[in-house]
């Protein structure tokens, strides 16, 4: 009886251990948990990759830095330029591999089979605009690489928000398909909209936190949209930086494209530019409405320099 009294002194008394990183709610786990538990069970093992060997000695590996985002924020431009680099092999197409659960159930080994050929002392880089905003991901890429270097691009959130419904508006114009006005969307009974999928996406600080919970903000590299646009070497070179690159991209390969507006790109003679899909002119949108969206944002971009201890010229 004492030896029974004494062992469920020694369970109450018994240190509550704290996870160090956010524990899952096993009650509330959803079907795409369980999923990712069978996906991390069949790829444990190193063994369990196929490696794709070419010729060459080149192979497709998993990407040691995932441009995250944001839409509209200049992702492609982004990733155009740090391309310009040797030691960079980069995925051309948009994967959505931890976003999209028809593709995460495919498991890493399809992950892997979507990556370019790179070479052992290449950084493979991918880039999925919707992860940043995708409450799933964080968590997913962490399970995946704990290291993983993250590249964030973000921009003015009002003018996030009106190049977003610009692209929609001119895909659904490809298509001859009508699109409402802008107004349609930014206002609701009268007021703004706050509701609108565009408006929420350029809530950075709380997509922010969610990153957090599972990378610390040295492993996140944020780029400053607005200012690669005007001046993009300097934000380039940080971001060589950022990921212990050798500097080889130079002044020399960026040149401003009068005809089109913004700065194209220069390597070994050859000149490209953007899609003409980038630089659109956004729609005209009526002066109160603007200050209404700027006001809007104003405590949330408050929150979000606080966050990441740095600010950005937004309105």
């Amino acid at each position: 009886m004492a030896a029974f009294l004494l062992g469920a002194v020694l369970l109450i008394v018994q240190p509550q251990i704290v996870p160090s990183r956010p524990a899952i709610n096993l009650k509330a786990e959803t079907s795409s948990q369980s999923v990712q538990r069978e996906l991390l069970k069949k790829t444990s093992q190193k063994n369990d990759f196929k490696e794709n060997i070419h010729s060459n000695g080149s192979c497709q590996q998993l990407p040691q830095t995932i441009i995250i985002g944001v839409r509209k924020g200049g992702t492609r431009a982004l990733l155009e330029m740090l391309s310009l680099h040797p030691d960079i092999a980069a995925a051309e197409s948009e994967v959505h591999f931890f976003d999209w659960e028809d593709h995460y159930r495919n498991g890493l080994q399809w992950y892997i089979n979507q990556m370019p050929f790179s070479y052992p002392h290449q950084i493979t880089v991918e880039k999925t605009p919707a992860y940043f905003t995708s409450p799933k991901v964080p968590e997913r890429v962490y399970n995946m690489n704990q290291s993983m270097r993250l590249l964030l691009i973000l921009r003015d959130p009002s003018e996030r928000v009106l190049s977003d419904y610009t692209q929609v508006f001119y895909n659904h114009m490809q298509k001859h398909k009508l699109f409402p006005s802008i107004e349609q969307f930014l206002i609701k009974d009268g007021e703004l909209n706050v509701n609108y999928k565009a408006i929420n996406r350029s809530l950075y600080y709380i997509h922010m936190q969610n990153w957090l919970k599972y990378f610390p903000l040295d492993r996140i590299h944020i780029v400053d949209g607005d200012k690669l646009i005007k001046d993009p070497f300097p934000e380039i070179e940080k971001v060589e930086r950022f990921l212990k690159l050798s500097p080889q991209i130079n002044a020399s390969n960026f040149y401003f494209n009068k005809t089109k507006g913004f700065y194209c790109l220069r390597d070994s003679g050859r000149e490209r530019c953007l899609h003409e899909s980038k630089g659109r002119a956004h729609p005209q949108v009526d002066t109160r409405l603007l200050e209404k969206l700027h006001e809007y944002f104003h405590e949330p971009n408050k929150k979000f320099f606080e966050l990441v201890g740095r600010t950005f010229d937004w309105h």
